[in-house]
């Protein structure tokens, strides 16, 4: 295998676009490839098989989607009360949506890993762990509520985002992104 670790990121780069315009079914080597704008052949230099391919696809999207130093520190300072969760939630919403083709590509591994039992189980294990760091952050930082409202805001705005990414008019008359976040987090019991 070559170790290549800038090309490596910019094939995965490639091959979350692709999986998001395309699909599984559309995410080849070579489709990788002319994404990456490399010669023909280099994806299969860096991944064994597709389901390897997937597996790291599934690792960058996270790193992609994980905020900089300088976010979670202005959680750490914010006020720890419903406007402070609202402002972190509108922000967080905002990160998933300023790269709509990561969180399609997320989408696409979630369905592709129903019939793939390796991407199952580590895909489950990755957004496992990720909703209980979120738990532990909500926690380390004292925002109010407890387990059941990270959860129950996981769920909506996970929601909320994929309707706002594949069928923009369902909840476009509603309000925008921001607006639709507060009342979410305004209609969460804080009391766990």
């Amino acid at each position: 295998m070559v170790r290549n670790p800038e090309r490596r990121v910019a094939l995965l780069d490639a091959a979350i676009e692709v999986l998001a315009e395309e699909g599984a079914r559309g995410l080849t080597f070579r489709a990788v490839d002319v994404r990456a704008k490399v010669p023909t052949g280099t994806a299969s230099n860096y991944f064994t098989d597709r389901d390897d391919l997937l597996a790291q696809i599934s690792v960058r999207t996270y790193e992609r989607f994980t905020p900089e130093r300088a976010e979670w520190d202005d959680l750490l300072t914010g006020p720890g009360d419903r406007a402070g969760l609202a402002e972190a939630m509108r922000a967080t919403v905002a990160r998933l949506v300023a790269e709509p083709a990561v969180y399609l590509a997320t989408l696409e591994l979630q369905l592709e890993a129903t019939r793939r039992p390796e991407l199952r189980r580590d895909l489950t294990a990755r957004v496992r762990a990720d909703l209980e760091a979120n738990v532990a952050f909500h926690e380390e930082v004292a925002m109010p509520g407890g387990r059941d409202t990270v959860l129950i805001l996981y769920l909506a705005l996970n929601r909320l985002v994929t309707e706002h990414l594949t069928l923009p008019g369902v909840l476009g008359p509603e309000g925008d992104l921001e607006e639709l976040v507060t009342r979410v987090v305004n209609r969460v019991d804080l009391e766990d």
